[in-house]
């Protein structure tokens, strides 16, 4: 086993997990596995740079995770970053301030690279199971971007497409430099529009339709699975392999998008940084189903992070 150390730093959210991990036999022992709600991509999509307040957030965590990783005395540390830090100007801000405090450099790592990484660590428990057809679709939707992988043992074919939950709530859904509460039925339908151009530029190198089991993954997939399953609050044990029907999926994002911000905030399983972005990332995952007729989603809290971890050990 090595004891190896995984960060993922995306639009809404940095990640860290510690985990001791044999490459040979797949095996990963989580230590410590923690995100916390950065937003590092507020305002890019608008103004092209990384905000000065977003930049500070991201680097209070890095400063949390640093101690951890420390005290936990992990061998290896590779820190991977997306879509934000990737489209930003100001990224060598970025990336001198993780040097600083960690001592490696971000990898601002591909949608391609991203995409592999997410199907290697949501799919790696799955194979061999009876219940579950391949080839899998894994769809990663993150803040700024979503990953579209098909794959049986190995990636097919990969996309990454600039739909995300805060992308898709800055752009559609905020006036003012407030979220509309709730949103109007035009924005909702130009949010609706939009995805589904994105999802028709994956169709065009990912076989979508050709996939007998979807896996989703990432914040809003596994909050729509607390919300349906009713969770007192969050709890990774109870998401993780959980399966969530369209009709559900459907029923929620409904909710979701003609609720106000004080009515989202009341559910016990939302993370508070979700309540304003939550809306946009379920309807990416309905879209997403009804697209390629998916009667459930099978949720993962296995992903990137993990992917990333054995590519370290």
């Amino acid at each position: 086993m090595t004891r190896v150390a995984a960060i993922d730093c995306g639009t809404n959210s940095i990640r860290l997990l510690v985990a001791d991990c044999d490459p040979a036999t797949g095996e990963l022992v989580d230590l410590d596995r923690r995100m916390t709600i950065v937003r590092l991509g507020q305002g890019v999509d608008r103004t092209g740079r990384l905000a000065p307040e977003a930049l500070e957030r991201t680097f209070a965590a890095c400063r949390e995770y640093a101690a951890v990783i420390k005290e936990l005395g992990a061998e290896r540390l590779r820190f991977v970053a997306t879509s934000a830090s990737r489209d930003a100007e100001n990224r060598d801000d970025f990336v001198r301030g993780v040097l600083d405090i960690l001592g490696v450099e971000p990898e601002v790592i591909s949608g391609d690279q991203e995409a592999e990484f997410s199907f290697t660590g949501a799919t790696g428990e799955l194979k061999g199971r009876d219940d579950l057809a391949t080839p899998y679709l894994v769809v990663d939707i993150g803040g700024g971007s979503t990953e579209f992988v098909v794959g049986n043992a190995h990636v097919r074919a990969a996309r990454s497409v600039d739909v995300g939950c805060v992308r898709m709530t800055e752009r559609h859904l905020v006036r003012d430099g407030v979220v509309s509460d709730p949103p109007s039925p035009e924005q909702i339908a130009a949010m609706r529009a939009d995805i589904e151009a994105a999802l028709d530029l994956a169709e065009e190198t990912v076989p979508l339709r050709e996939a007998r089991t979807l896996v989703g993954l990432a914040g809003s997939v596994t909050t729509v699975s607390a919300i349906a399953q009713e969770l007192p609050e969050y709890d990774s044990e109870r998401i993780h392999h959980s399966r969530v029907s369209r009709e559900k999926v459907r029923e929620i994002t409904e909710w979701l998008l003609h609720s106000t911000h004080a009515e989202r905030a009341t559910v016990p399983s939302m993370h508070p940084g979700r309540v304003d972005v939550i809306a946009a990332g379920a309807l990416v995952l309905l879209s997403i189903m009804e697209r390629i007729d998916a009667e459930e989603v099978v949720v993962s809290e296995h992903d990137i992070l993990d992917g990333i971890a054995f590519s370290v050990a």
